[in-house]
């Protein structure tokens, strides 16, 4: 049976592979996350849990350490700070059902003795190498987001979806004061407006809210919303959750005339940062390894 490490890191590179050999770390984790590659499902990546020093993501630890040892054995070129992920032609064409062989496990294993014994000169108390400048970056970007999702999942239903037609209305969306929020019974809507592209073609947007503390939003949800938005004569909608969508939901979405834009959690607070919806950023510096 193989690691759960092993399982993370053979994602990684099946996530590369799909987009293009290039890629940040985020777009990385979203297509392992999109794609369930190897089991790996929306909440293995993005849930945290509570430590001794604060909330931490395992998956995270997973991450950072298969990334080095996927350098290691060459799938991956050198991994600098600020700069996307890229594969090399090995990475890119070798056969993962093996991965990995005894050679690369005494690669890895000779990789991470080096790196101990670098670390342990530098006095870190991290053996493993998490202290690294980008891993921190992307670990409490991800520590903060969650934060965020926690909090809006104990929102009120009705301020939730004044908080999505607040965010909705950033996007460029034009909220209709007389439509903005119609209920008729379960076949209501969380908001409504109109989006003018740059081509100066208004569309009609419907936005519909659900604010979950666990599971997914399923298939049905999203052909319920479909038949709403017909009732309003929609041209297209936003379906926006606290949690993910499952593969049929996503299917479902972009079937028919009537497509419907999904933000789940993730997206959600990728938004927020984007448009800087009541949050304040905080700016620190680390030393780059030249003073190293």
């Amino acid at each position: 049976m193989e690691s759960k490490r092993t399982l993370v890191e053979k994602s990684i590179i099946m996530a590369l592979r799909d987009l293009g050999g290039v890629a940040n770390r985020k777009s990385i984790r979203k297509t392992i996350s999109d794609n369930e590659y190897c089991g790996i499902k929306y909440n293995d990546v993005y849930s945290t849990k509570m430590g001794k020093t604060g909330s931490y993501s395992p998956f995270m630890f997973d991450f950072n350490f298969g990334m080095k040892s996927l350098y290691s054995v060459g799938y991956v070129e050198k991994l600098e700070r600020g700069k996307d992920i890229t594969l090399t032609d090995l990475g890119r064409t070798d056969n993962l059902d093996n991965y990995p062989t005894a050679k690369q496990e005494k690669i890895i294993a000779d990789f991470w003795k080096k790196k101990s014994q670098k670390n342990n000169e530098r006095k870190t108390k991290e053996a493993s190498g998490t202290n690294d400048a980008a891993e921190k970056e992307d670990t409490d970007d991800l520590n903060w987001k969650s934060e965020l999702l926690k909090c809006l999942m104990e929102f009120e239903p009705a301020k939730f979806e004044s908080f999505s037609r607040l965010l909705i209305s950033k996007m460029g969306v034009v909220i209709d004061k007389e439509m903005g929020i119609v209920r008729s019974g379960d076949h209501g809507i969380d908001g409504f407006g109109y989006f003018t592209s740059d081509e100066f073609r208004t569309s009609r947007v419907a936005v519909q809210c659900k604010r979950y503390t666990q599971g997914a939003v399923s298939e049905p949800e999203i052909d319920k919303f479909k038949g709403v938005m017909d009732g309003f004569n929609a041209e297209y909608g936003i379906f926006i959750t606290t949690s993910h969508f499952t593969n049929q939901a996503k299917k479902k979405a972009t079937q028919g005339n009537n497509t419907v834009t999904l933000i789940d959690g993730q997206a959600l607070a990728d938004l927020v940062e984007k448009y800087k919806l009541h949050i304040t950023p905080v700016i620190t510096y680390t030393l780059d390894d030249y003073y190293y």
